[in-house]
């Protein structure tokens, strides 16, 4: 069994990752948390959870953004607001739950072969690229990517749908998807939206989409 580091030290923090949360909407008042724990004590799914909301936050305002970003806190958040509610220095915990998601994807930093971070992955790909959603397909990615020996027993269900025409394997698409990317590319800043995008943006005319 290999060692793992426990405590945390100065040399572990990254003195930016706070100050980059508070510059994003929803994040302004992180450091106002005062760790009264009413976040955790509210949140559903937060035995579930490697860390609790409160813990997380702390970790987040003190830099450790390793252990933030690959943690599985930030996925199982059923942003339900029930955290943002009750806290009494009206932090936007859910807010900044969806910024550390979108920051985890960007850096490919979520924990490997989770199925939750890889669905909102390709699912942004799909919409970026067809401008709609093919479930099966989507379905078919995420298993293949997180867990093909469940995927292979699935397909008995798979067959007999695709013989009632339940299941189709072409993706549909939009017109005027060029307005769309735009759009897209306009959300969170056009560098960082084609890195979110990953290989799929390269495979189109960025040119056209960021004009």
């Amino acid at each position: 069994m290999p060692l793992q580091q426990t405590i945390k030290y100065e040399a572990d923090r990254d003195p930016h990752f706070a100050d980059w949360i508070q510059s994003v909407a929803g994040g302004e008042n992180l450091r106002q948390c005062i760790q009264c724990g009413l976040c955790s004590a509210t949140c559903p799914l937060s035995l579930y959870m490697d860390y609790t909301p409160r813990r997380l936050i702390n970790l987040a305002r003190e830099g450790f953004k390793k252990e933030v970003l690959s943690s599985f806190t930030i996925w199982l958040c059923a942003s339900c607001y029930a955290c943002r509610a009750e806290c009494p220095k009206q932090i936007k915990v859910t807010d900044i739950m969806y910024t550390l998601k979108r920051r985890a994807i960007q850096e490919n930093a979520f924990p490997k072969r989770f199925p939750i971070p890889v669905l909102a992955r390709e699912f942004g790909k799909m919409v970026f690229t067809f401008g709609r959603v093919n479930e099966t397909l989507l379905v078919i990615d995420l298993f293949l990517r997180t867990n093909w020996l469940r995927f292979l027993s699935m397909t008995g269900l798979g067959l007999n749908l695709m013989r009632t025409g339940r299941m189709s394997f072409l993706p549909e698409s939009i017109k005027r998807r060029e307005e769309l990317r735009k759009i897209l590319g306009s959300l969170e800043g056009k560098d960082e939206f084609l890195t979110w995008a990953g290989p799929v943006a390269k495979l189109l005319d960025e040119k056209e989409m960021l004009k």
